[in-house]
């Protein structure tokens, strides 16, 4: 977890990565509430690649874990990041409302 706040944004974002295979695959162990509060707190403000593994991250918590889904979307709408990305006809946007709700709709609906 020390990956997570090292200065070096591309180590950060490498840390965050392997957390969000975490949260999919083995969250025992992982404190999803604090990160969460991390992702909360500096997502906004981190640089791009930063920024974007930790909204990966943060749209994986509340695919995976329907407890924790509306403050996942709850935190995704109050920081719009990645709100106004492209995205192609046909694919899912990578702002994590519509991420988690299109995943989420799709394991429903198979």
């Amino acid at each position: 977890m020390r990956w997570l706040a090292d200065p070096d944004p591309v180590v950060a974002s490498a840390g965050w990565s392997l957390t969000t295979t975490r949260v999919a695959t083995a969250p025992e162990g992982l404190d999803l509430p604090g990160l969460l509060d991390t992702i909360e707190a500096q997502m906004a403000a981190a640089p791009d690649r930063l920024q974007w593994a930790m909204n990966h991250c943060l749209a994986q918590i509340g695919i995976e874990h329907p407890e924790l889904r509306a403050r996942a979307l709850d935190i995704g709408e109050r920081l719009q990041v990645l709100a106004d990305y492209p995205t192609s006809p046909g694919c899912t946007s990578p702002f994590a409302p519509i991420w988690i709700a299109e995943i989420v709709r799709r394991r429903e609906t198979a």
